[in-house]
């Protein structure tokens, strides 16, 4: 540890003009953190909170309405149940993640971890799950029960260290790109929707150019802001229809009333068969943590200092608190599948940000959203969800990917991991690399030859025919029929 990260925050902390630049400033800030795993963490005695941290707040929050909505409506429609009951539980789970965990974990508890937010690719899964037989509150405990053990045996952290450069630049390469290619699809199919084709390709153009300005004065954080609020008024400007709904309100915090039998998911509680059924899917869902949470580190060691060794997220720690928030807000009623929060963690590394200011910040614009209840039709307007989605996490997952292929064999690996990733998906396509990049067949032979044999062969055969046998037993291999 450095003479500098020994020393306490408060002591080590100087104005912003005592410094020749902003980013002089703010990599000082990363540089001096020194958070404690487990310890109370303050405003100002132990971190800064600067304008900067609204960047990573303001994305998040949208990035939860957004995402939160998309998974309780997905297990909505296999169970029969209503708009309002969606609306309901969206704003419950606002409030579970803003108060109980951005809050209280990532802001003051331990700083190293990122914030648990929604697990995306869990989605396509649902109808799968509720064909099973599976129970959502069955779900969201072995959920958290397998991530418990993953974060203890420190196999999250184990994983990211056996993961090269090229694999881990050819994930986000493709990530990005398919992402970006998505979000594109799904903005042009809604502004021909309406009437009203042009719209999308105006604000997207818009877009191009406004982002491209912010990166020439290196001040690519504003994206998010500034590009939605110019998306949301070039196409209200231009006709799109929009109305706030969402009246203020609260949410029942009861989870007798969510898990009654008459009342709120109308599921009753859990059996055991319903435990045994959702059992290959939880599997899943955290053998796919590790690429996501890999990424999330890999992007702040990217943009952060080298020597900011305190500022970077723990990912074993971070794996911890999403398993106990996934227990604990399933328990309560929620419909939230937790992971690395993304929509958090990218714009946070863009703007040179370490982790508590900003997640304290995004608690209570999550909060404020479920109880105003106005924020979120906002933030579920497509202009501005789309823009968003589109400079604050997907063209950064691409340019930093693409950072990260830096020589012949690097692009090799990557090119393999995209590859493998388009056949199947990404947690198989990082699982199957990982093994051939580790092994020598590809990629860096030296850096093959210098790991052991559980580290070479072990670990990651084992991570493969984890993943590769939960994809099978659910139908996600192609055109290899379910096991279950």
């Amino acid at each position: 540890m450095s003479q500098e990260q020994g020393r306490d925050y408060a002591s080590q902390r100087k104005q912003s003009y005592e410094f020749s630049s902003r980013t002089e400033y703010l990599e000082h800030e990363l540089n001096i953190a020194n958070y404690k795993r487990w310890k109370l963490h303050l405003p100002y005695r132990d971190f800064g909170i600067e304008i900067e941290d609204w960047v990573p707040a303001i994305a998040a929050t949208i990035g939860k309405v957004v995402m939160v909505t998309a998974m309780v409506a997905a297990f909505a429609a296999q169970f029969g149940l209503s708009p309002e009951f969606v609306a309901e539980n969206v704003r419950f789970e606002l409030l579970i993640a803003g108060l109980l965990f951005a809050i209280f974990f990532s802001a003051m508890f331990n700083p190293l971890t990122n914030l648990a937010g929604t697990h995306g690719p869990m989605i396509p899964l649902i109808p799968l799950i509720a064909a099973a037989g599976g129970h959502p509150l069955a779900l969201g405990i072995m959920v958290g029960v397998f991530g418990l053990i993953l974060s203890a045996t420190k196999g999250g952290s184990k994983l990211v260290k056996l993961t090269g450069e090229g694999v881990r630049g050819g994930l986000l390469i493709y990530l990005g790109a398919v992402g970006l290619i998505g979000q594109l699809t799904a903005f042009e199919s809604w502004s021909a929707s309406t009437g009203l084709s042009h719209v999308s390709f105006v604000v997207i153009l818009a877009t191009i150019v406004i982002y491209a300005y912010l990166a020439k004065i290196e001040k690519r954080w504003l994206a998010i802001p500034l590009c939605s609020a110019v998306a949301g008024i070039i196409a209200f400007a231009m006709g799109v229809p929009f109305e706030f709904t969402t009246e203020p309100g609260l949410p029942s915090m009861s989870p007798f009333y969510w898990w009654g039998e008459d009342t709120g998911w109308q599921l009753g509680w859990p059996s055991l068969e319903h435990y045994i059924a959702v059992i290959p899917f939880a599997v899943l869902a955290v053998a796919m943590w590790s690429p996501d949470f890999l990424g999330h580190r890999v992007f702040q060691e990217l943009n952060y200092p080298k020597t900011a060794k305190g500022a970077l997220m723990n990912v074993d720690d971070t794996m911890t608190v999403c398993s106990v928030r996934q227990i604990v807000g399933a328990g309560l009623g929620g419909g939230n599948l937790a992971s690395s929060w993304g929509t958090y963690m990218i714009p946070a590394a863009i703007a040179k940000r370490p982790i508590p200011g900003g997640a304290l910040l995004t608690g209570v614009l999550c909060i404020a959203a479920a109880v105003i209840g106005y924020p979120m039709d906002l933030a579920m307007w497509e202009p501005v969800l789309r823009v968003a989605l589109l400079v604050g996490v997907f063209l950064p997952l691409l340019e930093a990917g693409m950072q990260m292929v830096k020589n012949a064999r690097n692009s090799q690996s990557a090119g393999i991991c995209m590859f493998a990733c388009a056949l199947v998906n990404p947690v198989f396509g990082w699982a199957l690399t990982m093994l051939l990049d580790n092994t020598g067949l590809i990629g860096n032979k030296e850096r093959a030859a210098s790991l052991g044999r559980t580290d070479r062969l072990g670990i990651p055969l084992t991570a493969l025919i984890v993943c590769v046998g939960a994809l099978g037993v659910v139908g996600q291999l192609p055109g290899v029929p379910a096991l279950l």
